[in-house]
């Protein structure tokens, strides 16, 4: 085992994490109440046990809400520690002259790196070959530019400006090496900066911004009302003590108290679900972002297909020669195997991934390249042994593949002849360019227009068929080390490859769904527009006749007018042999139309569009560091299924915030209008007092809100459209309904107040706290909000869709904390130590029967509300 791991940022006591919860401005609020209510009981002469027992259990409930509050910020940081572990960084090392792949974590100073194009360098290194090597060093130097590397020996000076070295916490841009570890982990000159920066705080997302608004405006709202009725109440000749306890009753009824840890929960639960879901995701800022998306950018290779790319077809002297099996276990035949020997051998030299045979964990399985895999096998399947064939013709150089001249070779000397060879592979078209002869019939001939034309065709066909098409070319050289652009040039055309990487069987039914939730899909892909389209039609992304497929070069011919009118058509979008600038600039097209964009990408090439992405979404299986690194989002499976199921989870937790913010301030009201009431009525005692209240919000309304932050998706959520990007949380709809259900629980509660008050025939200025028709008519206040929260928590588990539709049983957790809430009411009433404690009393069957019917009109209201609602706009089924 290695030591080759960053020291852990230093965490903070536990008791400085539980302080920190008592910094809450809710919190605040309530603690400076409990202070000032137990100074109040200590003015008191007499001094009132109540006012001592709310002073107590103000403190207590802010107790209880630290201690929620810690406990589910211990377990965020478990989880967020568990599922980065999901993703361990892994490594291609030379041991024992064997190449291997290790987790990054196992390195030892000695150990021989092997790079290539979209690594991240995972230690310190000394290069001891490289071709075409360039870094990215941003990360410990600022350089925005990526900047050469080479073998070649350097003068003394200081370590970042060796241009032999590569260091930590950089990544590879282009090009390939092999590196000898010397430092590793704490001893890197990225572990000697780590400890700076690992320590910053996080910046907060615009969810977690939104919430500390609101949580401001309504302390101001809670602070101001509790202030007003002191002042309305304090000229009628009231004790102060009992005006401030009537006064902090109002305030104590406005602030949610149990919003902090339900907010927590409910993110930490979608955060699981999506993990569940194979979604990885990084910042909570992708949660909200996920249900808003309003296009998807997906490129094709490993994500709506399998990334287990098989030849099944060379194409050599016009003739197709078909071959068998699938996938990366050589097992299967080339039909007429001598007539493609040569070119198979010559793409198998020209490749650096390595075919690793099973065992006791895994079956046959490739290190690097697909495509390059797929080579292997291919040749194995034709009966050539490429180690053999490699170690007869050692490589001495290589050009790695070019974005812009789609061309990879290599370069081998014969230790027979001592004559060198390039051998190249690439796009057909694009090597097609590169070449004057061409392989025809057992002899080299002239590359003339008729037989270009026929190479171009049998290309086409390939693709046509949804194959991935490679052409494969050679040539001698004169020198070993010859400049590229005059190697790759007076080629030999051997013939071509034709791969299929079939597509994921679940990718069809989440294209669907995307289709119904109004998300748009672009298809953005570096292949041929044949094969896109191919692949396109097999996974429903193209069901039209007519869809508008561009490739890169038409794109540069593009001004940003022109690429937002192309933007603007309804037509399905099909974007091919495209370049990383190219997959930029849409990405930054796409956005400025005011759309949400996620954007999938597993290479180095792909990490610029991933980062300036509103969502951008790696690979976990098969993709890079460089693009995981670069992403908020990080796809286990590498499937777009799990993008569907994301954006459906992402949806229903912002839905669900929603759900349980309704929930909550809906109640307030029903606290608050009860207390208003009694004020401008003339009634000398409180409705609710402040003890109640606490009870409510912290033993009856914590669990169904809970319940509510983890309710599953509605049915209808993928068959809504897209919610506006600047869509807030406290939206129009979202503030009329909880008027809507709040004045409907007010409403009821004040009646069934004023009613028993009325009907006891006692004259107001006649009550007092022990009078028992103001006891039953406080109890029946209470007991009616936990009630009616009970019906209210049924109503609110879908915007539009009837509680019977969706299931009452479809929760249990929700009907168990109704439940829970109930009987916490019934102690309340019938436990003489509660009695005393709420100075409450015991209620009559048919006191509970009035305030079941309170709740049943609200849940029928409801109904009504979302039957009409249903009639008049009825849900998106695009």
């Amino acid at each position: 085992m290695g030591d080759n791991a960053l020291p852990k940022p230093a965490r903070r006591p536990w008791w400085r994490d539980l302080a920190q919860q008592f910094k809450d401005l809710f919190a605040v609020i309530l603690l400076v109440a409990s202070a000032i209510t137990f100074l109040s009981w200590g003015l008191e002469s007499p001094r009132d046990a109540r006012t001592l027992q709310l002073a107590v259990a103000i403190a207590g409930v802010v107790a209880l809400n630290a201690a929620i509050g810690f406990a589910q910020q211990y377990s965020a940081e478990r989880t967020a520690q568990s599922l980065q572990e999901m993703v361990p960084r892994m490594c291609r090392v030379l041991r024992d002259g064997e190449l291997t792949e290790l987790p990054a974590s196992d390195l030892v100073p000695g150990d021989v790196v092997v790079l290539g194009a979209g690594d991240a360098v995972p230690a310190d290194c000394r290069v001891v070959q490289a071709q075409g090597v360039s870094v990215n060093n941003a990360a410990l130097t600022g350089e925005s530019g990526a900047v050469g590397r080479s073998s070649d020996p350097v003068s003394q000076g200081p370590a970042l400006q060796a241009r032999n070295c590569v260091f930590m916490g950089t990544d590879m841009v282009a090009g390939s090496a092999r590196g000898v570890v010397f430092a590793t982990g704490e001893a890197t000159e990225f572990g000697r900066i780590f400890r700076l920066t690992a320590a910053a705080p996080r910046q907060k997302t615009p969810l977690q911004r939104q919430v500390a608004s609101m949580a401001r405006r309504v302390a101001g709202a809670a602070l101001a009302a509790g202030a007003a009725i002191f002042a309305v109440r304090m000229p009628t000749g009231q004790p102060i003590v009992e005006t401030f306890v009537f006064a902090l009753g109002v305030m104590v009824a406005l602030v949610p108290e149990g919003l902090p840890a339900t907010l927590s929960v409910s993110l930490a639960v979608g955060v699981r679900r999506m993990a569940r879901r194979n979604a990885l995701v990084k910042r909570l800022l992708a949660v909200e972002a996920l249900g808003s998306t309003t296009v998807v950018c997906t490129d094709k290779t490993g994500t709506l297909t399998q990334a287990e790319m098989t030849v099944v077809q060379v194409w050599v002297s016009g003739v197709p020669h078909p071959v068998s099996g699938v996938g990366y276990a050589p097992q299967g035949e080339v039909t007429d195997g001598d007539e493609v020997r040569e070119l198979l051998r010559t793409a198998g030299l020209c490749s650096n991934a390595r075919l690793v045979a099973p065992d006791e964990r895994q079956g046959w399985r490739v290190l690097g390249d697909t495509t390059e895999g797929a080579l292997l096998v291919a040749a194995a399947k034709a009966g050539i042994d490429l180690d053999a064939e490699a170690r007869a013709a050692p490589r001495e150089a290589e050009y790695p593949f070019d974005s812009v001249r789609k061309l990879m070779s290599t370069v081998h000397r014969d230790t027979a002849g001592g004559q060198h060879r390039l051998n190249a592979k690439g796009a057909p078209h694009e090597l097609l360019a590169c070449c004057t002869s061409i392989w025809w019939e057992g002899r080299s001939q002239p590359l003339d227009d008729r037989l270009r034309a026929a190479v171009g065709t049998a290309s086409d066909d390939l693709a046509a068929q949804g194959l991935r098409v490679l052409g494969v070319a050679r040539r001698a050289l004169d020198a070993a080390q010859p400049d590229r652009e005059g190697a790759e040039s007076d080629l030999t055309f051997l013939g071509l490859v034709g791969m299929q990487d079939p597509p994921r069987p679940d990718v069809r039914d989440a294209v669907d769904a995307c289709r119904r939730a109004g998300i748009r899909i672009v298809m953005v892909t570096g292949d041929h527009p044949l094969t896109a389209e191919a692949i396109a039609r097999r996974v429903g992304i193209v069901r039209r006749t007519d869809p508008v497929v561009v490739t890169g070069a038409e794109l540069d011919e593009l001004d940003d007018r022109g690429l937002d009118a192309l933007l603007d058509k309804p037509a399905e979008l099909l974007l091919c042999r495209v370049s990383p600038e190219h997959k930029m600039r849409i990405v930054t097209a796409v956005q400025r139309r005011g759309d949400v964009v996620a954007v999938t990408g597993d290479g180095a090439n792909d990490a610029p569009a991933l980062k300036h992405a509103d969502i951008g979404v790696a690979m976990g299986a098969g993709g890079t560091d460089v693009a995981r690194e670069a992403s908020v989002m990080v796809l286990l499976d590498d499937s777009f299924s799990s993008i569907a199921a994301a954006v459906r989870l992402g949806r229903s937790v912002y839905q669900n915030i929603r759900k349980f913010l309704i929930y909550l301030f809906s109640h307030n009201i029903a606290e608050l209008m009860p207390i208003l009431a009694a004020t401008f009525a003339g009634f000398p005692l409180v409705p609710i007092n402040a003890v109640q209240i606490l009870a409510i919000d912290l033993g009856s309304d914590v669990l169904p809100a809970l319940a509510l932050g983890a309710e599953p998706p509605e049915p209808d959520v993928m068959d809504r459209p897209p919610r506006p990007r600047r869509e807030r949380l406290f939206s129009g709809a979202v503030i009329r309904r909880i008027l809507f259900l709040g004045g409907i629980q007010a409403v009821g509660v004040c009646l069934v107040f004023f009613w028993h008050i009325h009907s006891s025939g006692i004259p107001y200025s006649q009550f007092t706290q022990n009078t028992p028709a103001y006891r039953e008519a406080i109890t029946m206040v209470q007991a009616g909000i936990v009630v009616s929260q009970f019906f209210n928590a049924l109503a609110v588990r879908s915007e539009r869709q009837s509680v019977f539709t969706i299931g009452v049983w479809s929760n249990p957790w929700l009907l168990a904390g109704g439940c829970f809430g109930i009987g916490l009411m019934a102690a309340i009433s019938y436990l003489p130590p509660l009695q005393s404690l709420f100075n409450t009393a015991p209620l009559q069957v048919t006191h509970w029967a009035v305030l079941v019917a309170l709740g049943v009109v609200l849940l029928a209201a409801e109904e009504a509300r979302k039957a009409w609602m249903r009639h008049r706009r009825p849900a998106n089924k695009g």
